[in-house]
């Protein structure tokens, strides 16, 4: 896990109109990691992506990438949206939207080459999806949908993926085929940034956990930010989503010592 911060954030503060969305946000996230953004509805975790990605003006702060202010590094970030903001109708293949990945490299009278053929194909394979290349995106299921477009993303060369809420509307076994994805991306070097709305496996998937709800309120391990005090707080309720650990604890424990008392 390298020590530089891929994504540094300085007193972002993003308001639409007279509604504040982000107040006074200072982060930095390490590269190569796997970072869930977690918070209630309406805390702001999807205008985090966005002011990230430069489609939203913050009203004071900063955003860098690998010390490149945001607009200089767009090259080096992808995003994958929800599949709600997709048209699944529109008439283009797997392979075509795995393909989208390489225009920016593209002059506009240009073809693709065989290389940006080739690249796509590769993404396509690291997320498993090869086998339907020329099928037509709505044909597919959710979980499909949302590993063709990281294939998008990975095909950009991008070295950091912002995702917003890529489990969302799956079952579990396509949310396992997912998260599998996002750890093949996270080994092969590249930080992955995912808004998450479901704290109970929130702490299985992530190396660390953003908590915001408008300002931030924890940055950290799974451990340390679901703490049920802090939680309470955010959430304005309390949530049993933290006595996970000491089970795993103590099964770890008990595998050790063979279940000796």
């Amino acid at each position: 896990m390298s020590d530089q911060a891929a994504i540094e954030i300085e007193h972002l503060t993003v308001s639409y109109g007279a509604s504040p969305a982000l107040l006074d946000v200072n982060l930095s996230i390490p590269a190569g990691q796997l970072v869930g953004v977690i918070g209630p509805n309406g805390s702001g975790k999807s205008t985090l992506i966005k002011s990230i990605l430069g489609f939203v003006r913050p009203d004071l702060g900063s955003v860098r990438i690998f010390g490149q202010p945001a607009e200089r590094a767009k090259g080096r970030v992808a995003y994958v949206p929800q599949r709600g903001s997709v048209d699944w109708d529109f008439p283009v293949t797997v392979r075509e939207v795995a393909l989208m990945g390489r225009y920016g490299k593209i002059r506009w009278w240009q073809e693709p080459t065989a290389e940006d053929r080739r690249i796509a194909d590769e993404a396509l394979d690291m997320v498993r999806m090869s086998d339907y290349r020329d099928r037509q995106i709505g044909q597919l299921s959710g979980g499909q949908q949302q590993r063709v477009f990281m294939a998008r993303a990975m095909a950009q060369g991008a070295e950091v993926l912002l995702l917003d809420e890529p489990f969302a509307g799956v079952d579990a076994a396509t949310e396992r085929a997912i998260l599998d994805v996002l750890t093949r991306t996270k080994a092969a070097g590249r930080t992955l940034v995912v808004v998450h709305h479901d704290l109970a496996t929130a702490a299985e998937y992530f190396d660390t956990l953003v908590l915001i709800k408008q300002r931030l309120y924890a940055c950290g391990s799974p451990r340390a930010v679901l703490h049920p005090d802090l939680l309470s707080e955010v959430y304005e309720g309390r949530l049993h989503v933290f006595s996970r650990f000491d089970e795993n604890r103590d099964s770890k424990r008990d595998a050790t010592s063979g279940g000796a008392s």
